[in-house]
């Protein structure tokens, strides 16, 4: 293939690549060997060129293949088009240009698309004569160009707006400015088409928000309302689509038309198409996030609430339906196996939580989902006030006993469910009616009725738990819905498993040790279930069986539970092969089940302990060389195992020292520390710190390597990487307290990256802040000749923070080293005398003799210190302050 200036295509390449574009077309043809050869014409430098010729000039090959070159060039492009020849690029823009309105329709919106992703890479800035074009083309009324036009310019409104609101050398104005005023008058437009694709482009710019679209903003308005109730069901989509955008990010210009906006969007949700029905669904939690006055909306409760309760009825066509009976026998498909994303151990308050959805809520998004989301949110808006309008609705549903009216039931069902917290205080006198009208349809005879029920019931689970206590007939409750959720858990349908399966580890959560007397017969079900389920659910039996082991603890360290538990799933820990990513969900029980039974897991613990240091050692290799590792490299599996290592030394405590001697665990998890995924070195550095407390000795040869890996986290990617950062904080102050002097070589690195930390906190996860605060202190504790000198920099943000950190080993550590430095350094710390008062303030009871002995003296020797100042330092705390520290500490 030829490369000059006056670059043009030879017949052959044409022809061949043609014939290629034409096989990979074929599905029965040889997929392999076609992309090959495509790959081998790609690596000649000119071949984005015949691309672009094919896609615009080749009128005597098929659309299909023009659109397959046009295609592949897009790709191309995006991986290539900055390091291309400029000659090469220029003649790609020369060739799309004036085919931004062929006739062909296929071509044309292959070239917008093309067009679009050349925009992108040069920001707008390298062509502004595309722009020009689009103007000509807007202008034209050739239909042809008008939609090519418009549908290139929807599409990089939609992939990269802001290349449209910026000065492009050249043109007098920024595009944006010409084009919006453009746009809207599409809005009018007699093609449904045109109408669509100028309201789609207009919509990209509202949480952008440019000046252009402020100073046209009743334009659009009008627009939007003129086009609301559009023959075409895709243009009434993005009206409903524009006016829920405004309403998060401008709500301001909704309010004096809202009534309006409210009527029109009741009558969207009832709307026969579905997609404008769902989309306008949105406005209801939209709303109720945009903090309005509730009085705009309460008119309607009344229509509002029927309109979701009939939305919340499976639609005939809903594939749920499809799927309605007893299937456990029939294989997983592939495709329903949902990824599943483990979450890296977080040590502190509110680490990385995970954002866990409803089950029932979940998978694919659709009206009935939307409407029960919206229903939800309207209930923690206005909170009983909506039970008068949605009971007797509910009722009238629940007491239908027709075979035809069970659809309503299970709506009715899932009304209930979705208001449960919202609603709780109003619905709280009624539970046990409530829980006594569930618990016979977990019997129901459709599969679909029983799974809603376990969720709903699940959602109900906090106040099913504190009944316990509180009614006589609170056990009978508590004992009828944890065995009805079991029995379903064993469940002929996988719907109904999956549903049993998370509810029941919701109702683990809340009820805690409530269940250890239970243990026996919980235990029997759900290794029942083991034995049955396939691959899909095991997952999220894995995770109840998790979570029971969390909720009782030590309960579970009993031979006659642990024989019924741990043989499934020792032997299940054999079958799976180091691949498998059935490991995940395996690993993540372990972790849960080792924490619990603390030294009880002694016996297991070898076989565990060396599975995850090969994991870990076989992923690494495979990082480098997948051939010599016999697997793909997968990070994943060294995260679990890394997350397993530490839960198995929380729980077998110095236990955990004979089998780390004899491994070479620290060797790893140097390299795991160093690793350039942030989620590896967060469990790294969580297992960092979990062994230093048992395990110090192990550290000590290469000490300065782990502390300055770990401090380098705390550098400016903190904010980007906030869990790692935490992680690497706390195991620096695990490592501070058990190597003391030791540390410090790297004392001043790391107390110069957490002063930032704790005086520019604005908006910062408080878990780090809580460990850089103790992180401090525990430094200050081991090295206060070290850190005391430097008390004035941080002292007044640092009490701050220690003010908020509750009671336990980690902030007497901290108070430690705060006494310590006032010790060394008395005046470095009176300019923050009122924060520090207001932190010795913090503590409900210091359980420390010694500590409390330490504080008493801290301020005895500023009463000496101060003297005849002491009076006005006590003048500046507030009174109550002053008169618990008087009486307290005897000043």
């Amino acid at each position: 293939m030829a490369n000059h200036h006056a670059w043009q295509p030879q017949e052959e390449g044409v022809k061949e690549i043609c014939g290629l574009l034409l096989e990979s077309k074929v599905p029965s043809g040889d997929q392999n060997r076609v992309w090959q050869q495509l790959q081998r014409c790609n690596r000649f430098p000119d071949f984005n060129n015949y691309l672009a010729f094919i896609l615009c000039r080749a009128e005597g090959q098929s659309s299909e293949v023009r659109q397959a070159a046009g295609l592949m060039l897009k790709n191309n492009l995006k991986s290539s088009y900055q390091a291309m020849p400029l000659g090469y690029q220029q003649y790609i823009k020369a060739e799309l240009q004036p085919h931004l309105g062929a006739a062909d329709k296929q071509v044309r919106a292959t070239v917008a698309i093309v067009i679009s992703a050349v925009v992108q890479q040069g920001n707008g800035q390298d062509w502004p004569e595309i722009f020009q074009a689009f103007v000509q083309c807007l202008g034209s009324n050739d239909y042809n160009h008008m939609e090519g036009a418009l549908d290139t310019l929807s599409k990089i409104c939609e992939d990269k707006p802001e290349a449209l609101d910026q000065d492009v050398v050249g043109l007098s104005e920024r595009p944006i400015n010409v084009f919006i005023p453009r746009l809207l008058q599409f809005f009018a437009s007699p093609h449904a088409v045109l109408r669509r694709l100028a309201l789609s482009a207009v919509n990209q710019f509202v949480v952008l928000f440019p000046p252009a679209l402020f100073l046209n903003m009743d334009t659009y308005l009008q627009g939007l309302f003129s086009l609301a109730n559009d023959s075409a069901a895709e243009v009434r989509k993005l009206v409903c689509a524009g006016l829920v955008q405004l309403l998060e990010v401008q709500p301001s210009y909704l309010q004096p038309h809202m009534r309006n906006v409210i009527e029109y969007m009741l009558q969207a949700n009832c709307d026969p198409d579905e997609d404008v029905s769902l989309e306008s669904c949105e406005f209801w939690s939209t709303f109720c996030e945009a903090h309005l006055p509730q009085e705009m909306l309460r008119e309607f409760l009344p229509r509002l609430i029927s309109v979701l309760l009939n939305n919340m009825v499976y639609a005939d066509d809903d594939e749920a339906l499809l799927e309605a009976e007893d299937d456990e026998h029939a294989p997983d498909r592939e495709q329903d196996i949902k990824p599943r994303f483990h979450q890296p151990r977080v040590h502190g308050t509110d680490g990385a939580e995970e954002d866990e959805e409803d089950d029932d809520l979940r998978n694919s998004w659709n009206l009935r989902k939307c409407s029960a989301a919206g229903l939800d949110i309207l209930s923690t808006v206005f909170g009983d006030e909506i039970l008068p309008i949605l009971m007797p609705l509910v009722q009238a549903r629940l007491s239908a006993t027709t075979d035809s009216a069970w659809k309503e039931q299970e709506a009715a069902v899932l009304a209930l469910g979705a208001v449960a917290e919202g609603c709780i205080s109003g619905l709280l006198p009624h539970l046990s009616q409530i829980v006594a009208f569930f618990v016979p349809l977990l019997e129901d005879k459709r599969p679909l009725v029983r799974s809603i029920t376990c969720w709903t019931l699940s959602r109900y689970s906090k106040w099913i738990v504190q009944a316990i206590g509180q009614t006589t007939d609170g056990q009978v409750q508590f004992d009828t819905v944890l065995t009805g959720l079991l029995r379903r858990i064993l469940d002929s349908n996988k719907r109904v498993q999956e549903a049993a399966c998370s509810a029941f580890a919701t109702l683990e959560e809340e009820a805690a040790e409530e269940l250890a007397p239970r243990l026996e017969l919980i235990l029997q079900h759900l290794m029942y279930a083991f034995g049955k389920y396939q691959r899909q659910n095991l997952r999220i039996l894995y995770d109840a069986i998790g979570t029971l082991a969390d909720a009782v603890g030590n309960e579970l360290n009993n031979t006659k539970y642990l024989e019924i538990l741990m043989p499934p799933l020792i032997a299940k820990w054999h079958k799976l092969p180091d691949s498998d990513k059935d490991l995940f969900p395996l690993l993540e029980c372990f972790t849960s089940i080792a924490q619990a039974l603390g030294p009880g897991f002694t016996q297991y613990a070898e076989l565990v302990f060396v599975r995850c240091i090969n994991l870990i050692h076989t992923h690494e290799v495979a990082k480098a060389d997948p051939g010599r590792a016999g697997v793909n490299y997968d990070k994943e599996f060294i995260v679990c195992s890394l997350d397993l290592l530490s839960g198995l030394t929380e729980g077998l405590g110095s236990s955990i020292e004979s089998l780390v001697s004899r491994s070479d665990l620290f060797d790893l998890l140097l390299l795991c520390c160093a690793d350039e995924a942030p989620d590896v070195r967060q469990s790294a550095l969580a297992l960092l710190g979990d062994l230093a407390k048992d395990c110090a000795v192990h550290l000590q040869p290469r000490l300065a390597d782990f502390l300055n890996l770990a401090a380098k986290q705390l550098g400016h990617e903190a904010k980007e990487n906030v869990s790692v950062a935490n992680n690497a904080c706390w195991a620096i102050g695990e490592v501070a307290v058990k190597v003391k002097q030791d540390i410090s070589p790297i004392v001043m690195n790391v107390i110069s990256c957490l002063v930032p930390i704790l005086s520019n906190n604005e908006g910062l996860n408080k878990s780090l802040l809580e460990n850089s605060a103790i992180t401090l202190g525990r430094l200050g504790w081991v090295c206060p000749e070290l850190v005391a000198p430097h008390m004035d920099h941080f002292m007044q943000p640092w009490c701050y923070a220690l003010r908020m950190i509750r009671d336990d080993v980690e902030k007497e550590d901290a108070f430690r080293g705060l006494c310590a430095m006032v010790r060394l350094n008395p005046g470095g710390a009176v300019s923050a005398f009122v924060p520090m008062c207001e932190a010795i303030r913090s503590w409900h009871e210091i359980r420390s003799a010694e500590l409390r002995t330490d504080i008493a003296q801290v301020l005895h020797g500023y009463k000496q210190l101060l003297a005849g100042s002491w009076e006005q330092y006590l003048a500046a705390l507030d009174i109550q302050l002053r008169e618990e520290l008087v009486n307290k500490y005897g000043l």
